[in-house]
């Protein structure tokens, strides 16, 4: 398959655009892009494994997901991987399957890069860019198998709840790309996080809950390194798993 052409610069502004839809239209992010250090073993990884598997952004473009993964596999849209070790350990897992990852982090594209290229894990693609953004642009309507929100900032101060991405907007563009019987799958470790989030989402006409409440935990979605101590320590951790009607 011909490789994707790798971004040459980053997306750095943070500035509100003004839109009155905030979030969606982007006058509020729900990300802060924190500067962060390349390892050498990430710079390796972006420089060797980023024209495979890297994806540029562009608004005027909509994916083909078939000539991009080579195969008519369900796509799972992923929002905010972090460091990617979930995400590798998911493709792995869910290997019938192909995931988009959106991440803003360079060191955590490096890091995804870097377990994808030498793992030799073929069925995920990067896009350095606000998901939103590549979300709302770029995927078709009704195309998604699934989109993942594991763990987003949780803006705990009420004065920054505005910048919570699980809001009315939001959640409605994500059912609008959704498949029917697609999953919008959320997970956070902030009740009262988890308690908006069921409200917003048991709110959309498009979603129904695939459980009564919170859902177990699916087996798919591996316990991260921070999410395992917060369990041990007591903490809890909210899985919401809804679908397309």
């Amino acid at each position: 398959m011909q490789s994707q052409q790798v971004p040459q610069t980053a997306p750095e502004d943070t500035t509100d655009l003004g839109h009155s839809d905030g979030i969606l239209k982007r006058g509020v992010r729900s990300f802060v892009l924190r500067a962060g250090r390349v390892g050498p073993g990430q710079q390796r990884a972006l420089d060797e494994f980023g024209p495979r598997y890297l994806v540029d952004y562009a608004p005027d473009r909509r994916f083909d997901f078939a000539a991009l993964f080579g195969n008519a596999n369900p796509v799972i849209f992923e929002i905010g991987f972090g460091m990617g070790t979930s995400t590798a350990q998911i493709a792995q897992t869910l290997a019938d399957t192909n995931t988009l990852g959106c991440e803003v982090h360079l060191p955590g594209v490096g890091a995804l890069l870097k377990l994808v290229g030498e793992q030799g894990i073929g069925n995920v693609r990067i896009a350095r860019h606000d998901a939103i953004e590549v979300l709302r642009d770029m995927v078709p309507d009704a195309s998604l198998g699934a989109i993942h929100v594991f763990f987003p900032d949780p803006w705990h101060k009420k004065k920054h709840n505005k910048r919570r991405l699980i809001q009315p907007p939001f959640v409605a563009l994500a059912a609008s790309k959704l498949a029917p019987g697609g999953r919008l799958h959320c997970a956070t470790d902030w009740q009262e996080y988890a308690e908006q989030m069921l409200e917003v989402l048991s709110a959309e006409p498009a979603l129904q809950n695939t459980a009564d409440g919170y859902a177990p935990k699916p087996d798919y979605r591996p316990l991260t390194k921070f999410e395992n101590r917060g369990l041990k320590l007591g903490h809890g951790v909210w899985d919401l798993v809804f679908s397309k009607r």
